[in-house]
């Protein structure tokens, strides 16, 4: 019986082999990429009519000059030079970047670039495609009324009792956002976070814990009497217009 990981390489096999009636509509830059993981992402791109660029050199001087809806680098050394240049280029300031290997954790270095997602390493086709079909609304612009935007940034969260901690930003919406903690948080307790996206400066804004899953993830809502939430209204509203 075929595994399910060689299923999904023959239906990525026969996608890729089937001509897209649908023309690439934006364009993913695939910077300093290995060309086994070049083929793996230009396949699970191209199912959802996305168009992929390698790029091997001049990577911060590309995308400072052409546009691009998204890239995937490695984090590595090089990783922040050209996300400066990403994000202070009138083209690319808002595109989507995923970051190539390294844990949420190590990625959190590199936070203040607004990272959206993690390819993890090694690759896997069904991983990929996962992360793909999650993320490509944002990337074709095809917004849902309430979207919500995935992005990486660090949080601190302070409950009622003054506890503090951190969490990873997983998705972002006018009313709440998701993140993951190693700190146990039940549903229903009030919080206040506090974080900064990009062209956001630090906002405080109080919430309150609306689920928790056993993978240690959860969602805050935002107190819908808070009126601080609204500059992450405006802001995610910029965010789409871009």
């Amino acid at each position: 019986m075929a595994t399910p990981t060689k299923l999904i390489d023959k239906a990525l096999a026969s996608a890729a082999a089937i001509p897209s009636s649908r023309k690439n509509s934006a364009r993913v830059a695939l910077i300093n990429v290995k060309d086994s993981a070049r083929i793996v992402l230009s396949e699970c791109f191209r199912q959802f009519g996305i168009g992929t660029v390698l790029m091997t050199e001049h990577a911060a001087e590309r995308l400072r000059k052409e546009k691009f809806e998204a890239c995937v680098l490695k984090l590595d050394g090089d990783a922040e030079t050209i996300m400066e240049s990403a994000r202070t280029s009138r083209s690319n300031s808002r595109m989507v970047i995923y970051g190539l290997g390294g844990s949420a954790h190590e990625a959190m270095r590199f936070s203040k670039y607004g990272i959206n997602a993690i390819f993890n390493e090694p690759l896997e086709r069904p991983a990929a495609l996962k992360l793909v079909r999650a993320t490509q609304t944002l990337v074709l612009h095809e917004f849902r009324r309430y979207v919500r935007i995935p992005v990486m940034t660090e949080i601190a969260l302070t409950t009622a009792e003054n506890h503090r901690f951190t969490a990873t930003s997983h998705e972002l919406s006018a009313g709440g956002m998701s993140m993951r903690s190693e700190e146990e948080i039940s549903p229903g307790t009030a919080v206040e976070i506090s974080f900064a996206l990009l062209t956001l400066p630090r906002i405080w804004v109080r919430g309150a814990v609306s689920w928790r899953k056993p993978n240690k993830s959860f969602g805050v809502r935002f107190d819908q009497q808070d009126e601080r939430r609204v500059r992450i209204k405006e802001w995610i509203e910029a965010y789409l217009e871009n």
